[in-house]
């Protein structure tokens, strides 16, 4: 049988389009285009709600680098044990042979809002109605005097998971007994705002098991964090004497590290470390900022439809948003992922619009069957997303509820994997 090249490109879609493709798009039989650029919770999710929704009268291409996506949330987790990183991996087939999705392995290197087009590294241009961009966080430099991106191999981040969270894990399971775990925490606003803390509540753990009288030493710029009364509820009765958290009052605002000689530098006061975890200031990742509807390290968005205050036509989801109320996490990412998809299938194909509602919850687990979470309902105003109520875990609950709060994350986890890729 001969292969035209349109016939090529359908069915290399229907197997899951893990080959770059080089002009993806050229021919779209008239439909409307919506380029996605970012396959994580935002970008994933955004997609396949239009493709699915939409019936297959919207062209939909993914553009994502990664093969592989590997949740951040979960990898705390996967450092202490509970899970494997095959259970935190996923791909990209399903969207690509269930709904027809156009996924493109490759990076996004210029968009052309005029000409509405994105350039992606291998040399494709991807023409679009409708822009969707959810490209997680980029760091910003200089943020950790000392630290770099070039030094992530000897003090890493694990702040996007995959092998930076394999190479945090065997850090801490190479480290002497005794020794001592470094962390310098972000300052506001970054991914995941218990997520650091969490992470020190999983390297406790591990730490218990293997290496007890090893020691934590927390560095965090930030006078008060997510969570903060359940967390140091937690550490003083499963770890106590473990882990010392350096507040601003202390020091943390004035921090330089030295990766080569393993030391952390606060405020004049120099401290040895085994393994240092470095989490920079955060922004949002670097095509946002090339497409020019960045306003400082974030991107300003309507809180109806997540579009761009630079441009009506492209639109910003999840970490990368500023957009009000709500913390930058997966589960908020997805919510307006689909609050998003509603708006750009109703603008493309005049379907049904209805006013925007988000949620939210975060979970963390302090130790094994000790889960906490925090949460709040969000409706768009004329100003940004706001909050209307909110929840967070009590100090003082008992055993069951805590450990039905950790068996609530893992259901969770589930119900977004198939929200995503499913």
């Amino acid at each position: 049988m001969t292969f035209n090249r349109r016939k090529f490109i359908a069915v290399g879609a229907a197997t899951a389009a893990t080959l770059s493709a080089p002009r993806v798009l050229a021919d779209n039989h008239g439909k409307p285009r919506v380029v996605v650029i970012g396959g994580g919770s935002g970008g994933a999710t955004a997609a396949r709600y239009i493709a699915k929704d939409s019936k297959g009268a919207i062209d939909v291409t993914l553009v994502e680098p990664s093969r592989t996506y590997f949740t951040c949330y979960f990898s705390n987790l996967y450092i202490a044990g509970f899970t494997e990183l095959d259970d935190i991996s996923h791909t990209y087939g399903t969207l690509a042979a269930k709904y027809g999705i156009n996924v493109v392995h490759d990076w996004a290197v210029d968009v052309d809002r005029d000409a509405k087009t994105v350039s992606l590294a291998g040399g494709s241009v991807l023409p679009y109605d409708k822009l969707i961009l959810s490209p997680g966080i980029d760091f910003v430099e200089g943020a950790v005097p000392g630290w770099s991106v070039a030094a992530q191999n000897k003090m890493p981040h694990a702040y996007k998971a995959g092998s930076q969270s394999e190479l945090l894990k065997a850090q801490i399971m190479a480290m002497p007994q005794g020794g001592r775990f470094a962390m310098v925490a972000p300052p506001d606003p970054f991914r995941c705002p218990p997520g650091p803390y969490e992470r020190i509540s999983m390297v406790a753990h591990v730490l218990k098991q293997t290496n007890p009288t090893a020691k934590i030493l927390l560095v965090d710029p930030k006078e008060t964090f997510s969570k903060q009364g359940l967390f140091e509820e937690g550490w003083e009765r499963h770890y106590s004497g473990m882990i010392e958290r350096v507040g601003p009052d202390f020091g943390a605002t004035n921090v330089t590290v030295d990766p080569e000689a393993m030391t952390v530098d606060i405020d004049g006061s120099v401290e040895n470390v085994d393994v240092c975890n470095v989490i920079p200031a955060q922004k949002a990742g670097r095509i946002a900022d090339m497409a020019g509807v960045t306003d400082g390290n974030w991107a300003p968005v309507n809180a109806a439809d997540m579009s761009s205050k630079a441009d009506p036509d492209v639109h910003v989801l999840g970490d990368a948003a500023q957009q009000g109320d709500m913390p930058k996490s997966g589960f908020a990412a997805n919510s307006q992922a689909k609050v998003c998809a509603m708006a750009v299938r109703g603008a493309l194909t005049d379907s049904k619009v209805f006013p925007a509602k988000f949620t939210n919850t975060c979970w963390s687990l302090i130790a094994p069957d000790d889960g906490v979470k925090v949460g709040a309902t969000y409706e768009a105003t004329a100003e940004k997303i706001a909050k209307v109520d909110g929840f967070v875990s009590q100090t003082g609950e008992d055993a069951a509820t805590r450990k039905a709060t950790y068996e609530e994350s893992v259901g969770w986890y589930a119900g977004i994997i198939a929200d995503m890729f499913n």
